[in-house]
């Protein structure tokens, strides 16, 4: 049978004491934020106490706050969250760090702790910008190579920096800078003419 949230998080608060800086139960499943410089040695710890035996790591994404409750958010920028399951516990848990530098978002890489984190990683690298230290192959994953910045982030052009077509002179494809006008479209209203007479 499966812990309560309660339960749960006083073991992760008894394995991590001091390193966690804040922790909430919310919808039923608890979460963590801690510092990135702890970031390794909490997510090391997660898995070997035997109490909790967070032994799958089940999702990681980056997340851009820049725009968070309409630009007013006043916080480091990148955060990376991670989601853990217990197996033989049965048992979730939410991990959330913001990177240090909001110009470039580096954490250390958990390929040591689950490899499972692999693509996941390349893919926060990709989409995010953000840097895992010590990652063994951090390359795009979902964008093309030649691809410039990271799309995910809140201050990306919507229509992109360069589009790409064939060529059928050239017979290869080709990059060239974005030729779509970027334009507000307001959807037109219809409403009954006697629409607000009371």
């Amino acid at each position: 049978m499966p812990l309560s949230p309660e339960v749960l998080l006083l073991r992760v608060h008894d394995a991590l004491g001091d390193s966690i800086l804040n922790s909430k139960i919310a919808q039923g499943q608890v979460t963590i934020e801690v510092e990135p410089a702890d970031w390794l040695t909490v997510c090391t710890t997660l898995r070997d106490t035997p109490a909790l035996a967070f032994d799958l790591m089940i999702d990681l994404c980056g997340v851009d706050y820049s725009a968070w409750k309409d630009g007013n958010w006043e916080g480091r920028r990148f955060a990376v969250v991670l989601h853990l399951l217990s197996v033989r516990r049965n048992h979730r848990l939410r991990v959330r760090t913001f990177c240090s530098d909001d110009e470039l978002p580096i954490l250390p890489t958990l390929m040591d702790v689950w490899p499972a984190v692999n693509w996941f990683e390349r893919e926060a690298f990709d989409l995010f910008g953000i840097v895992f230290d010590g990652h063994p192959d951090l390359r795009r994953i979902l964008t093309d190579y030649g691809f410039i910045g990271h799309p995910f982030r809140k201050d990306f052009p919507v229509s992109g920096h360069v589009e790409m077509r064939y060529d059928p002179e050239l017979k290869r494809v080709i990059y060239q800078p974005v030729s779509i006008e970027p334009r507000e479209i307001t959807p037109r209203i219809v409403r009954e003419d006697t629409y607000g007479a009371g």
